[in-house]
């Protein structure tokens, strides 16, 4: 995953927030397939889906710090104290055994937040 595929969709046609919500569906499927599964016998792939989210959630940060961003300071901030917080958790999944649920439990709200009104995210 990385800003250029973001940049070829939206050249596409799709809205950024329709961008978005396909990256949070992506890797929130691959982080539910990680906690299903564990991280034997598919180490690689567990750690891919972690690594994945973690990235997914850096380039909003770095999006949200930026001069160009239009949404409101405090929403900004939020975002970038979630960015934190995953890349927290994440290294608390992969070195102390944490749960996974936290990480898919955040996405799945962002989820909901960028789905359109008549979408809902099951929980």
């Amino acid at each position: 995953m990385s800003i250029q595929a973001y940049q070829r969709t939206a050249q596409l046609g799709e809205s950024p927030r329709s961008t978005e919500y396909r990256a949070f569906a992506q890797v929130t499927r691959d982080l539910i397939w990680a906690r299903d599964n564990g991280p034997v016998p598919e180490f690689g792939a567990w750690m891919t889906a972690l690594l994945k989210n973690r990235q997914l959630w850096e380039i909003l940060a770095v999006d949200c710090a930026g001069q160009g961003n239009a949404l409101p300071p405090q929403v900004r901030a939020q975002i970038v104290s979630l960015a934190l917080f995953v890349e927290r958790h994440t290294s608390a999944v992969c070195v102390d055994d944490a749960a996974i649920d936290p990480l898919i439990d955040i996405n799945k709200t962002m989820m909901e937040a960028l789905a359109p009104s008549s979408t809902q995210i099951g929980r």
